[in-house]
């Protein structure tokens, strides 16, 4: 694999695509391994736990506001915690590491673009989101425009980006499990999505909230405890480790050259990180859950803190890796691929995180990672799913099918019904895409969520001159070619259908459809002269206000 490949977000996911000698997993068969009964016996008690919360969090979730946002109770500090656990996913965690494991000083551009994003979500989303909002992003972007063609096109982007990220991670689950517990595939996958639902129907947002607390605890935790035991091996010495990393490395002092990857490239993954992020349905409707807009604030200066220091922690954890785990021969395996013998690490590509548990703390710390990694996709999940849930019952049931005329517990029924529909949807594509590289999924995602939620939202709230027809046409845009530019890009066209060359020549299409959809909205919301047009305009005054100051919201009193 030439160095100049592109790298997608698909590097990030459990399933990305590394050179030879590091081939990953989780794009073929799992090679078994002894099943780890510590792994076993923490995941039970965890799912045991969270099953308690659930329980608890059924008997207090009433309304449609408990379901969908927990009452607005929820303090910054535990939001911020949350939305921290809601973000580093497991591949995030055993991704970037892999990444970092194997590229070197490459991947810190994966952590950056993660953590870049919060600054935007914190100084232009948070405050306005929480005052406009409800309970969903559509909440915002409907405002003063049309209810039913916003909602609609939101709940759309919304669906899209919640099934990319299931699949993903129902994948990753499926197979991490197979590796580390032992249990067949589709047995993973399903249990996965019976506790996802499970989480969701009886216990709505407030269960999910703390099921995403202790996963970020616990993450937080582990990864310390392994940066902390790499740099006692390195003799706290950044310069020993590095020193140790470049000389066990097979590119050597490569490893600590950047730019690896085309400039255009790696300026629209940048940006397809930074603004999906702020595009994100599940992270989004994370502000809704606290009282006030100075909450929401505080939610992201936390989870800025919280993510931030963890991405750090995984690139001491991959040039750990390097150190302690590359080239052992009891971390790998050699396997025969495509005629010829290949040494690989045990599992894949995507164990480094995994396989340096075990170096720095052995058998019981290794099953303590491993049954934290199944926890982060387990909190993953579950907020992906409340977050589609809501946008089929909330913005299209509730707002565009009934226009209003239901009640909070025909809503509510309404969700969980969606909740099981979507776990069903997401067994049965985590089984139907076992053996298929569908990491790219995750890449779209992020460019969905840039290229068609972020324009249509940031407008809404900061342009008086946005129309519906605008928002529609350009929003609607910005996710067709986000689609059709990366199903015709070098991941899918090429290495996924087998065609000789790509038509689209970048993995990352968000420096081109993402500006696309900004100039489309402003073109036709230009154009647009009606007389529903005008009134729209003449609203936004009322809306800056009510964003700007809180009057009007909940928990304006707070202020």
């Amino acid at each position: 694999m030439r160095a100049t490949d592109r790298l997608t977000l698909a590097s990030i996911a459990l399933m990305s695509s590394l050179p030879t000698w590091a081939a990953g997993a989780l794009e073929g068969p799992v090679k078994q391994r002894e099943t780890n009964w510590h792994a076993i016996i923490i995941f039970l008690i965890f799912v045991a736990f969270t099953l308690g919360i659930t329980y608890w969090a059924a008997r207090r979730t009433r309304s449609a506001k408990d379901f969908y946002a927990a009452g607005g109770g929820i303090t910054g500090l535990q939001n911020g915690l949350a939305i921290a656990g809601d973000f580093m996913s497991a591949a995030s965690f055993l991704g970037i590491s892999a990444l970092v494991f194997t590229k070197g000083y490459d991947g810190l551009i994966y952590s950056l673009g993660f953590l870049v994003g919060w600054p935007i979500i914190t100084f232009l989303v948070a405050e306005r989101l929480r005052n406009l909002g409800k309970f969903t992003f559509a909440d915002v972007a409907s405002y003063r425009l049309k209810q039913t063609p916003i909602r609609s096109f939101a709940a759309t982007g919304t669906l899209i980006v919640v099934t990319l990220y299931l699949i993903a991670q129902m994948v990753g689950a499926g197979q991490l499990i197979q590796l580390l517990f032992g249990l067949p595939y589709a047995t993973a996958v399903i249990i996965v999505g019976v506790l996802m639902v499970l989480y969701v129907t009886f216990g709505g947002m407030l269960a999910t909230t703390w099921v995403q607390i202790i996963k970020a605890v616990m993450l937080l935790c582990g990864a310390t405890f392994m940066a902390f035991m790499v740099m006692q091996a390195a003799g706290f010495s950044f310069e020993t480790l590095f020193q140790t990393a470049v000389s066990v490395h097979p590119k050597h002092l490569a490893i600590m050259a950047p730019g690896n990857t085309s400039p255009i490239e790696t300026i629209s993954l940048g940006i397809g990180l930074m603004f999906g992020t702020a595009g994100l349905p599940h992270i989004l409707m994370r502000f809704f859950t606290v009282k006030d807009a100075k909450e929401a604030r505080k939610s992201v200066f936390y989870a800025t803190g919280f993510i931030g220091y963890f991405y750090i922690l995984t690139f001491i954890i991959g040039f750990g890796a390097i150190m302690l785990v590359m080239g052992k021969p009891e971390y790998t395996t050699t396997v025969m691929e495509k005629g010829k013998q290949v040494t690989q690490l045990i599992g894949g590509a995507n164990m480094p995180a995994i396989h340096l548990a075990y170096a720095v703390g052995g058998d019981m710390f290794q099953g303590f990672i491993s049954a934290v990694a199944f926890a982060t996709i387990l909190a993953v999940v579950s907020g992906l799913t409340l977050s589609g849930a809501s946008a089929i019952s909330h913005d299209l049931y509730a707002n565009v099918f009934a226009r209003g005329r239901t009640n909070e517990a025909h809503e509510i029924r309404v969700s969980k019904y969606a909740t099981l529909g979507l776990g069903v949807v997401a067994i049965l594509l985590g089984i139907a895409f076992q053996k298929t590289n569908v990491a790219f999924m995750v890449g779209l995602a992020f460019s969905v969520a840039a290229s068609a939620n972020f324009p249509v939202l940031f407008l809404a709230m900061f342009w008086r001159g946005l129309t519906t027809r605008g928002a529609v046409a350009g929003g609607s845009l910005g996710l067709l070619c986000a689609v059709a530019m990366i199903v015709t890009g070098p991941t899918v066209w090429v290495k996924i259908l087998g065609n000789a060359a790509p038509i689209f020549p970048y993995d990352n299409p968000s420096i081109f459809s993402m500006p696309l959809a900004f100039i489309v909205i402003w073109a036709v919301s230009k154009m647009d002269t009606s007389a529903a047009a005008a009134q729209e305009k003449a609203a936004f005054d009322a809306q800056f206000v009510r964003s700007m100051t809180g009057v009007g919201a909940e928990g304006a009193a707070s202020h």
